[in-house]
């Protein structure tokens, strides 16, 4: 059977890529791997937007990272805005164990989960949430990546997501807007966007 990042428990060979990036003048170190979103010694195009593109919706707020992967994104983000709380899942298990490593790897002090999506958070809500979506794991999982989130956000918070607009993006902002009641871009270029919605204005929204 052929194995995804977004596979539980991966049994692919180990191979593991280390690199060097600064964001928002801190140097970090990490090491991606194979079976993991994503497998290059680079942070891929779509996340380093979004890195860019984030402003923190509060200062000293709480954000989570949604399908983070080795934890580029989060981790970034906790480095470039040390007061905020953060946190990262995954459900793929090699994913949350080489997040940690970055973690520690680069002193960051970060919360990393295993869990499909938001399995393990119950009732807790943060200023933001940040996603690179799985569009591989499907449309019904994004939708509810999407959907989900409001529950998961303090009034005033950002859902951001980042995608090729015309590879699956466009679906996935209007679905922010529908749950929502808004979605705006907040940064593009070739071919990628990068989507917020904001959680104050949702109360009139549809449920996709």
């Amino acid at each position: 059977m052929t194995e995804h990042y977004y596979t539980e428990d991966p049994t692919s060979e180990i191979k593991e890529l280390r690199f060097d990036v600064t964001y928002r003048g801190q140097l970090l170190t990490f090491v991606s791997v194979s079976g993991v979103f994503s497998f290059e010694a680079r942070i891929d195009k779509a996340s380093h937007m979004l890195l860019d593109a984030f402003v923190p919706s509060s200062a000293g707020g709480s954000l989570l990272d949604v399908g983070c992967g080795f934890g580029p994104i989060g981790l970034c983000l906790k480095a470039g805005c040390p007061d905020q709380s953060v946190t990262l899942t995954d459900i793929n298990r090699r994913a949350v164990a080489y997040a940690r490593a970055n973690a520690a790897r680069n002193h960051l002090h970060a919360e990393v989960l295993g869990g499909d999506l938001y399995e393990g958070l119950g009732t807790r809500r943060f200023n933001d949430i940040v996603s690179n979506p799985p569009f591989a794991a499907g449309k019904a999982v994004n939708l509810k990546l999407i959907r989900e989130a409001r529950d998961h956000l303090l009034p005033g918070g950002a859902l951001w997501l980042t995608a090729f607009h015309n590879k699956g993006g466009e679906s996935l902002k209007k679905a922010m807007k529908e749950v929502f009641g808004n979605a705006e871009d907040m940064a593009k270029g070739g071919g990628i966007r990068v989507y917020r919605s904001v959680a104050e204005e949702c109360e009139t929204a549809c449920k996709v």
